[in-house]
């Protein structure tokens, strides 16, 4: 399931060149096939002879093609490929890990959090459908829109090559990666086992989605999410604090600098975010999907469509989870879920 970025650009992003971001580390853009996003940046670090991949891209002809492109580039091949470090479940980073492993043997890394997530999401989904409906109902939304948004993401997962990863990406450990001292943070938000990388000696971060340069990764609440996925996603922004000297590698847009900066512009984004769904139940809307028709989007709520419509649903939703948690909206009903100004 492709997360949908808040503010993403409309049209697709030119794919920029392989790019050797340090000494040993290599920035392989893999376009990503009717995105705006335009392509996902995977990171490949050059170790003891072969190299050890952050994320692989989306599973099309044209992203494999680009991947292998990208390591000839380097002086390297798909079996040359020790493992695959893989920062969240989504297809544009996931999608290409297993075709990577047939060629190489390489192992693959996840946090058990999104590896759990696997069966439902790319194996039998029945399960997963149910819940999706049982959540949009519970969202307000009618019945025709029910219908249509249900099944919305089911196309992505023509784009993956499921496999079940080999080693647990577990907060703090260090990633079997050697002459590199690749640590990963846990970052949950954008889903429940989002990580990032912190490589201390070359100064690096590697941010996956959940820290981009312009735009900010949708954190919706759905039958997948975990509770609150917007309070454990503002948490683990400050997870990240400290690390404001490093150079930071994010999955989309560009490399830059200032972290810190960053971080603050997004939990204001979030904190005027919450100022404005707190003021549209005030001003009357109830149900999720009441609240998501009225807020402000950069393409209009008309606009969006399909899996994008379903986004922004599940990102009003977690806004409203993280208002009544904080005491100032209350549950106000049930069938379909209710808010109310506490």
């Amino acid at each position: 399931m492709l997360g949908r970025m808040s503010e993403a650009p409309s049209s697709p992003r030119p794919v920029p060149p392989v790019e050797e971001v340090t000494a040993g580390c290599w920035s392989l853009p893999v376009p990503i096939r009717h995105s705006p996003l335009g392509y996902t940046l995977v990171y490949a670090f050059e170790t003891a002879g072969q190299v050890a991949l952050v994320d692989a891209g989306l599973d099309t002809p044209e992203g494999l093609a680009a991947l292998e492109d990208g390591l000839a580039t380097v002086g390297a091949r798909l079996a040359d490929v020790r493992g695959v470090i893989v920062t969240h479940v989504h297809p544009d980073h996931y999608g290409l890990a297993g075709r990577v492993r047939e060629a190489s043997d390489a192992w693959i890394a996840l946090h058990p959090d999104d590896a759990a997530l696997i069966p439902s999401r790319y194996g039998s989904v029945d399960a997963l459908l149910d819940g999706v409906e049982g959540w949009l109902r519970d969202a307000g939304a009618p019945p025709a829109e029910v219908a249509e948004l249900r099944d919305a993401s089911l196309s992505f997962r023509q784009f993956v090559s499921v496999a079940q990863p080999d080693v647990d990406l577990r907060d703090g450990a260090r990633v079997d990666v050697p002459g590199w001292n690749l640590r990963a943070v846990h970052t949950p938000g954008h889903t429940p086992g989002h990580c990032c990388l912190h490589e201390p000696d070359a100064g690096l971060v590697l941010t996956g989605d959940h820290v981009l340069p312009r735009i900010t990764p949708n954190v919706s609440r759905h039958p997948q999410s975990g509770p609150d996925p917007l309070g454990a996603f503002l948490a683990s922004l400050e997870r990240l604090r400290g690390f404001s000297d490093a150079l930071v590698l994010p999955a989309h847009e560009w490399r830059f600098t200032g972290l810190d900066a960053r971080l603050d512009e997004i939990a204001a984004h979030h904190a005027e975010r919450l100022d404005e769904v707190a003021a549209t139940v005030a001003a009357g809307a109830a149900t999720v999907w009441e609240v998501a028709q009225r807020l402000s989007w950069s393409r209009g709520w008309d606009a969006l469509s399909g899996f994008m419509r379903r986004a922004a649903l599940g990102e009003a939703h977690a806004h409203l989870v993280v208002l009544e948690r904080r005491g100032r909206l209350r549950r106000a009903g049930e069938q379909p879920l209710r808010w109310a100004a506490a």
